[in-house]
């Protein structure tokens, strides 16, 4: 199973989910291989080590057409990670648009399937459409879309919803998708408000579980951990092994 955690918003918990979740599946003996496709390389300055030369981040896919396995670094209580790089902001000028290209990722992913690699995949997408975010969606089966708990990040939800219906025709299917609200503050009665536009607008592609606003969850990254192993009691890491076991009872990872 391929997903892709995407949103052309910033700043919605893109990277933040694809670490935890991982690290949830990790606890629950489900170990995944993380691919950064974000040329800020976020995901991988978390890992603290994964950051390094070009030729060494799945840049060298592209660039090399270099196998995912060897491109692989282990990431403890997490999984597997293939880092990014900032050159793979350079993909869609020196490499365009063909299909050669827009399906090097989902290429690259059947290779290392076929090899035994891990049963999920989980990629973290930039936050913009072009041929790295194209190349994720034509390789995921499924979708989650992290939306932060505010008027602006609901509209950019409209909007992806807009562009995936646009490339159904393309892909030749509907990618099942999963709308997952983030930063969600109980205090405001605004959560609750962009919680039932998001239920009336997406009904059951709307993740019941919702990522509470918590401070450990920002805290985490900056010490170069998951929220499981920096706070595993806290809200925030309640909150991602729900999503996990959620996802998991819906067959959806």
């Amino acid at each position: 199973m391929r997903m892709a955690v995407f949103n052309q918003k910033g700043g919605v918990g893109k990277t933040t989910t694809v670490l935890n979740l991982a690290a949830a599946l990790a606890r629950d003996s489900a170990p995944a291989l993380l691919v950064d496709l974000d040329p800020q390389a976020h995901l991988s300055a978390v890992h603290g080590k994964a950051l390094g030369e070009a030729h060494n981040s799945v840049f060298a896919l592209y660039q090399d057409n270099r196998p995912l396995d060897d491109l692989a670094v282990a990431w403890d209580g997490v999984g597997r990670l293939i880092p990014a790089h900032a050159e793979l902001i350079k993909v869609d000028s020196i490499f365009g648009k063909g299909p050669a290209i827009l399906n090097r990722l989902s290429i690259g992913l059947q290779a290392l399937e076929a090899a035994g690699g891990e049963d999920t995949v989980l990629i973290d997408c930039c936050p913009f459409l072009g041929v790295l975010s194209l190349n994720a969606i034509f390789a995921a089966d499924r979708m989650l879309i992290p939306v932060s708990s505010d008027y602006l990040s609901l509209r950019g939800a409209l909007q992806i919803e807009h562009t995936l219906k646009a490339l159904e025709p393309v892909l030749k299917r509907r990618i099942e998708r999963r709308y997952l609200l983030t930063r969600f503050d109980r205090r405001r009665k605004m959560s609750f408000d962009i919680q039932e536009r998001m239920r009336r607008q997406f009904g059951a592609e709307l993740c019941e579980t919702v990522i509470s606003e918590n401070v450990a969850i920002a805290e985490a990254p900056a010490m170069s951990l998951d929220i499981f192993s920096h706070h595993p009691t806290s809200r925030g890491a309640q909150d991602y092994m729900a999503l996990m076991g959620e996802l998991r009872a819906a067959r959806f990872i």
